[in-house]
């Protein structure tokens, strides 16, 4: 998928909603347990449900590999589901990987040619040659943690040098190996007021940016600092959507839930004049 067709999706859903599947097998619905796949017919449920108001989704690979093989079966059934009945879907590998060249090329063509998912997030810890290998996929995105929302990102992404912070040499350096047409950044919802100085350097970029619901950042104030004429984000929520509710009914709270972050999103969209 590139820039356009994305675009094109969130001003058709009036949504920039980006859905976490971190499917906990602690936390799936008790009913769910005696299928062959509890995960997947969790997941399959969830996408049925929230699809309208979805324009991307996040599967976050801990949830999946922790599982072991049944866990890779399952992620990989989520994706041909997706692919299968949801073409339109922008599907994020959450793996935050970033090794050496020859390694990081073969992650590439495990999640791009294997996997089929549309875009991987990568730490970019160890240069140039770990993330390039990831940019020469067409209509393929890399998405660069820059600024994450956890409470360890001060041990290292503030540090200062010449008056410029860690994660803005990170935005500033990468720009010398992809652009906005294949390379997003992560950036905190908790850190809202943080996007004014990343939109200083990447004014055009897709930014994914988790942290809303359940971590308590603010719709609203991300849209304020890190909108741009094109929308320029994919926010993502996570446990306070698929989460929501353990019973029998978990995808009809979790289309609710979902419905009601895209209300918000639509009068954002609509207050840029974007839609």
């Amino acid at each position: 998928m590139n820039y356009k067709e994305l675009f094109e999706q969130i001003k058709l859903k009036q949504s920039f909603l980006c859905l976490g599947l971190d499917s906990d097998f602690e936390k799936l619905p008790k009913h769910l347990l005696s299928f062959e796949f509890p995960v997947f017919e969790f997941n399959k449920q969830i996408i049925d449900a929230s699809v309208k108001y979805v324009v991307a989704y996040k599967p976050n690979l801990a949830f999946y590999e922790s599982l072991g093989l049944a866990g890779w079966q399952s992620l990989e059934m989520t994706v041909d589901y997706i692919r299968d009945n949801y073409p339109e879907i922008f599907i994020i590998a959450d793996a935050k990987r970033g090794d050496i060249g020859n390694t990081s090329k073969l992650y590439a063509k495990a999640f791009f040619e294997k996997m089929n998912f549309d875009a991987i997030t990568v730490a970019p810890y160890m240069g140039e040659d770990s993330v390039k290998p990831f940019l020469t996929y067409k209509n393929k995105w890399l998405i660069l943690l820059a600024l994450t929302s956890n409470i360890g990102a001060d041990d290292f992404q503030y540090f200062s040098e010449n008056k410029q912070r860690l994660f803005e040499k990170v935005l500033e350096k990468s720009q010398d190996w992809g652009d906005a047409n294949n390379m997003m950044y992560v950036v905190g919802a908790t850190r809202a007021e943080m996007l004014k100085d990343v939109r200083k350097i990447v004014p055009n970029h897709f930014l994914l940016v988790p942290g809303i619901g359940a971590q308590g950042g603010s719709l609203q104030e991300v849209a304020k600092y890190g909108m741009n004429e094109n929308c320029g984000l994919l926010v993502n929520s996570s446990r306070a959507i698929i989460f929501a509710d353990s019973s029998e009914n978990f995808a009809i709270t979790a289309r609710i839930k979902a419905q009601e972050v895209q209300d918000e999103m639509r009068t954002l969209l609509k207050a840029k004049e974007i839609i």
